[in-house]
């Protein structure tokens, strides 16, 4: 029994190098996956049906309790008994595949153990199939782990023997011979299949891991390598961020060289083979073009896919990496190879989650440059905005004062000069300090108080420290111009403005109030959020300014409006400043 025991787990050495070389078959992660159709399934059984036909073959015969001195098994005799493992291929079938896998692959496994005969061939053809089904079953219970862990799949492989052995009484029940043969072999089969089963288990579960890290490696250093990236996407330059890609990538991975191009010729060369693949050389892989077209990465495996040209080239292998921005200019990164071994799984994945993130990236980019386009667009568009009759009335009234009070005309002069260039200059930056703000403030309501000197006085209430906070440009001045034009306009005598401004904790409030008229009830809903053409009501003004708080501060920027209990209206809005 002993000798049998240790001759069962010699052969079954030779299945457990196979049982490696299975897991490392690309179709093998969809039954782990527990992804496939009838077709794999219909795979699936033949391949393990198959192994347990190996099983069978590097069993052993045994003759009168004794083992017949053979290395592989092709036929037995009458008064010979097959002792194999192929019950350990068809369990993993079943536990891997399900029932239909296990059934499938038991059913060619016990079709061969039935066409070499020898003792007991009824019981060693049936116990296959109703092993494979009856794992699949089993393995039900075990659906939500990938793969069963060894020592329940150790459990598992102690009852297709016991059943083995049943069957074997079964069909020959008065036996004496049988019953001997059952003592023999049965101990020796219970250990080496369950042995065997939970060995299996445990090296798919291994090649599992290997395959997961490896995959968790390239992504990590794919997003590092992304993030890394990032500065040298934002250039204007091609050419500089083709050579930043470039030096990064040879820098962090273990490549023979990199090359980043567009889809006519090299930006950027780094590595081995830099003396004929220069920057400015055109594009002439048939691959490239074909990765270029089809956004797909591409692979090549030998030299005459590369078709470099140059004699002496020390690349065979190559992965080329396509990506695209948001103007559907395409680039491609490779990785050169000085064999095609060293392209392996790990590189591949990585490659392949490069590309993408780097796409991704410049996608991001480019909505930031658009963006920018559309508030320095609004901006000017503010700029465009400026009423033409306030610069000619205030020229106007210039050129009367320098007859009446030179000196008052030179002090609006000097204002409207500071007014008109800070407009000029509202694209030169997105924030300004709150100082700068409220110079051009001062600036327009020095001007305004002196036109309308009989009816209408504004103050400011300047914060206590803060006038460092941020601010979009031009944000103030267009809410003191709404109170002028709409909510004063049919006052004649005694109109005021006040710009109140507090530092509370972590920010300030602005607040800009009249007592003219106020808003009606649709503005006081509707104001800063929805757009108007009504050219009685400062529509566009509050939307514009509301939209450029919100999109530059934050929701928490937004304009509140409100009418006063007496008279008048109040805009009020935050901006956050340090403390």
């Amino acid at each position: 029994m002993t000798y049998l025991t240790m001759i069962l787990f010699e052969r079954l050495g030779l299945l457990l190098v196979l049982a490696f070389v299975l897991t490392r078959i690309p179709g093998f992660r969809s039954l782990l996956d527990r992804e496939f159709g009838k077709k794999m399934t219909l795979v699936h059984a033949g391949m393990f049906g198959l192994f347990g036909i190996a099983g069978t073959m590097t069993g052993v015969l045994l003759e009168d309790g004794v083992i017949a001195s053979r290395m592989f098994v092709w036929s037995a005799a009458d008064d010979q008994l097959i002792v194999s493992s192929s019950l350990v291929a068809i369990v993993i079938a079943g536990l891997l595949g399900g029932p239909v896998v296990g059934l499938g692959a038991g059913v060619i496994a016990g079709a061969h153990l039935f066409y070499l005969g020898g003792i007991g061939f009824i019981a060693n053809s049936l116990v296959n199939p109703i092993t494979g089904f009856l794992a699949g079953w089993t393995a039900r219970f075990f659906s939500n782990e990938r793969v069963i862990s060894p020592m329940k799949a150790l459990f598992i492989g102690v009852f297709p023997p016991v059943l083995h052995m049943h069957l074997l009484l079964i069909a020959e029940p008065d036996s004496n011979a049988m019953i001997a043969m059952v003592n023999t072999i049965g101990l020796p089969l219970v250990l080496s299949n369950s042995i065997a089963i939970a060995i299996f288990t445990a090296m798919i579960g291994m090649a599992l891991r290997e395959q997961e890290n490896e995959a968790a490696l390239a992504a990590r250093k794919a997003f590092t390598i992304a993030k890394e990236a990032l500065p040298f996407l934002k250039r204007d330059s091609a050419q500089e961020m083709a050579a930043g890609i470039a030096n990064l990538l040879y820098d962090r991975l273990e490549l023979a060289a990199v090359s980043v191009t567009n889809e006519r010729e090299i930006l950027a060369h780094r590595g081995v083979g830099s003396d004929h693949h220069r920057q400015g050389s055109p594009i002439i892989t048939p691959l490239s073009d074909e990765a270029i077209h089809s956004g797909q990465m591409q692979v090549a495996y030998s030299r005459s896919d590369i078709q470099c040209p140059h004699a002496k080239c020390p690349f065979e292998s190559a992965i080329i990496i396509p990506f695209m921005d948001t103007s559907e200019s395409p680039g491609l990164i490779k990785f050169y190879f000085r064999k095609a071994q060293h392209i392996r799984p790990v590189e591949l994945m990585l490659a392949q989650g490069l590309g993408q993130l780097i796409s991704n990236q410049l996608h991001s980019i480019a909505a930031e440059k658009l963006k920018s386009h559309i508030r320095d667009a609004e901006l000017r568009n503010l700029q465009a905005q400026i009423n033409p009759h306030f610069l000619f009335n205030t020229l106007h009234m210039i050129a009367a004062l320098f007859r009446k009070d030179p000196e008052k005309a030179r002090q609006i002069t000097v204002n409207l000069a500071h007014y008109m260039r800070f407009n000029i200059s509202l694209v030169a930056s997105s924030l300004v300090h709150l100082e700068k703000e409220l110079k051009h403030v001062k600036a327009y309501m020095t001007i305004i108080e002196t036109r309308f000197s009989s009816r209408l006085r504004i103050d400011v209430t300047e914060p206590t420290g803060g006038l460092q906070a941020l601010i979009p440009p031009s944000t103030i001045q267009p809410l003191v111009e709404n109170s002028i034009q709409h909510g004063l306009k049919n006052v004649t005598d005694g109109g005021e403005i006040n710009v109140a401004m507090e530092k509370q904790d972590n920010c300030i409030q602005i607040t800009v109030r009249d007592n003219g008229c106020g808003f009606n009830e649709r503005w006081l809903t509707e104001g800063g959020i929805i757009k108007t053409t009504d050219q009685q009501q400062s529509g566009a003004g509050l939307f514009n300014v509301n939209q450029r708080l919100i999109s530059l501060l934050g929701e928490s920027a937004r304009l509140y409006i409100r009418n006063l209990p007496e008279r008048g209206s109040e805009v009020t809005f935050t901006i956050p400043c340090s403390k």
